[in-house]
Formats: structure tokens, C-alpha cells, sequence
């Protein structure tokens, strides 16, 4: 049922403090509830184990209401580590355990499987078969097992609290600038760079083209300035959402340009888009020449953009 995706902190007898969440992006919030657990690992003298869930529970419990990720699982392990963790428990999510009774959750995993000295979550986590554990629960097997439970409390800007939610929303809305001040970072796709039309390298401005994994949140159509990482650096990019109206195309794509650059050969490479402020919507122009002209004007906007604000954030990791 469950799935390690790091060396295996539990098997030291000292135990861990943990910390339990879905980490969707692992946003403020989330970083906010690490440092806590962080501190009461370093108080303990034990290592922080973020535990979190794959695929996201909603994909099993309420397959039509499972919402687009914020990060490919490896994404998130890495952010993870980043915000604190010493390693990250991966817990596949499937019928079994979302049919496990709070208390057998907590005796088998915490407990039997993790040595756990503290747990932390947010304050509205809930868990087990049917949601039907609360902190309270955790508080009360606690007292029954030796282990501390701490609840944090949820945080924002003093306008909205920072959610996975939240950040999806301003995504998908285009703001993409709101939406890196919830995560605390540029938000990033992950994938592959396949091969689209070529239409890019004719035109004089040639793309990578992003086949992403899995169900991410991708932002509204339209030009954004972002950061392109292939793995060995990081590039300023334009980058394009939507389905290229100009020449009748369907299919929904991503589109990176790495500016000033016609050298790469990026063809089946891992990348990473980044994405740091939007430019302008998508639109059909009046011709192929009109086109060309707004793309000079879109990479250099993005370029006064980019010069701005520097590799801020995670882009450098790919």
C-alpha cells in the first residue's frame, strides 16, 4: 500500500517528528507548517519526515473533483526538502487507505512504522475512512501512544489565506504574479520538449515545446515572461499558453523561447517553464507579418521583465 521514495527514517529507533499534508505546491502555508515541525524536530533532536500522498486523495475518493497539481510528485519531494524536511514519506493513496480508520492509520504508520515523537498538521486536516480524523484525534492517541500532536494555525496576507486553491485559481485566471507571492516562488511546469509544427524556428523565434505530465494547472492562454531550465541553466524565456489561434490550431500547448537563443537542442530533454509576469492575452493578428512584429515586442517586454526581478525562487532547479 504504501510507497518510500527516500532512505527509510523510521527504521531509527530515536523516532521523528512528522508532518502530514497532500503539499500541493507546498504554498506558504505549507511552508509555514514545516518551519513549525521543523523547529520541534530540532527541539526533540530527531529528523523532520514530511509525509505526503500520491496520487492526490480526491483522485480516489472523488475522482470528478480532484483538482489540477501545483507540481509533479518529484517537484514536490524537492520543495519539500527545501522548506525543511530531512526526507519525505510518500504514501500511495488508493481504496485501502482511504478506507484505514484514523486509529489504525496512526498505530500502523505513526506509531509502529515511523516512531513518531510529534506530529504536526493544520489545523483543519482531517484524515482517515470517511475524513473522520481531526487533530483532536490525533491529540487523543497521542496521549495514548507518546507522541506530541500540534496543529498550525492556516496563514495568509491578511487578505486571503494562501491554498492550494487559491493558487490554482490565480493561475487559471493568467495572474500568474498573485499566484507566486501564495507559492512563495514563479510557479513551474515540468515535461518533456517534444516536437510541435516548427513554425516557431520559420518565423524567427524558436520554441520549446512542453508536453507536460500528469493533470497540472496551467495557466490562462496568453504571453508570459518567464524562465526556462534545462537542466544545465537557467534561460529567460517568452513563453506562450493557448492553442496558436493564428493558424487554426486545437491543441492546447506551451511554447518557450529561449531569448537570443537559436542554438538549443532540446528535443526529449527534461525542462522546466517557469512563470514570472504576464504579458498580454492571446489574439489572432491580421496577418503572419503582424504576428512576427508583436513576438519582437512580446520578447522584448518579457526581457525588461525578467531583468527586473532575476532568477528569484526555485527556477534554477529545473
Amino acid at each position: 500500500m504504501e510507497k518510500v521514495s527516500t532512505p527509510h527514517v523510521h527504521a531509527d529507533q530515536r523516532g521523528c517528528v512528522v508532518c502530514i499534508g497532500v503539499f500541493d505546491g507546498v504554498h506558504r502555508g505549507h511552508q509555514s507548517l514545516l518551519a513549525l515541525a521543523r523547529g520541534q524536530a530540532d527541539e526533540i533532536g530527531v529528523p523532520l519526515v514530511a509525509m505526503t500522498f500520491d496520487p492526490h486523495p480526491m483522485a480516489v475518493v472523488g475522482p470528478r473533483r480532484a483538482p489540477s497539481s501545483l507540481a509533479t510528485l518529484a517537484h514536490r519531494i524537492d520543495l519539500l526538502k527545501m522548506a525543511g524536511a530531512d526526507a519525505v514519506e510518500v504514501l500511495e493513496f488508493d481504496e485501502v487507505t482511504a478506507a484505514m480508520e484514523p486509529q489504525e492509520f496512526i498505530h500502523r504508520i505513526l506509531v509502529d512504522r515511523l516512531h513518531v515523537r510529534a506530529v504536526v498538521v493544520g489545523q483543519d486536516f482531517r484524515f482517515g475512512h470517511r475524513a473522520a480524523g481531526t487533530f483532536e484525534t490525533l491529540e487523543h492517541e497521542g496521549a495514548r501512544h507518546g507522541f506530541r500532536a500540534l496543529a498550525a494555525p492556516l496563514v495568509g496576507d491578511g487578505e486571503h489565506r494562501w491554498s492550494s486553491s487559491q493558487a490554482r485559481r490565480l493561475l487559471e485566471a493568467g495572474d500568474v504574479e498573485a499566484a507566486a507571492k501564495a507559492l512563495g516562488r514563479p510557479y513551474r511546469l515540468d515535461g518533456t520538449v517534444v516536437h510541435g509544427d516548427h513554425r516557431g524556428r520559420e518565423l524567427g523565434f524558436p520554441t520549446a515545446n512542453l508536453a507536460w505530465r500528469g493533470d497540472p494547472t496551467v495557466p490562462a492562454d496568453g504571453v508570459y515572461a518567464g524562465w526556462l531550465a534545462t537542466g544545465l541553466e537557467v534561460l529567460p524565456a517568452a513563453v506562450s499558453v493557448g492553442t496558436n489561434p493564428q493558424f487554426d490550431g486545437r491543441e492546447r500547448r506551451v511554447e518557450a523561447y529561449a531569448i537570443g537563443r537559436d542554438d538549443l537542442e532540446l528535443y526529449d530533454h527534461e525542462i522546466g517553464v517557469s512563470f514570472v509576469a504576464r504579458i498580454r492575452g492571446q489574439r489572432r493578428f491580421a496577418d503572419v507579418g503582424e504576428l512576427v512584429a508583436r513576438m519582437g515586442v512580446d520578447v522584448e517586454e518579457a526581457r525588461r521583465a525578467l531583468a527586473a526581478v532575476g532568477v528569484v525562487g526555485d527556477a534554477s532547479r529545473g
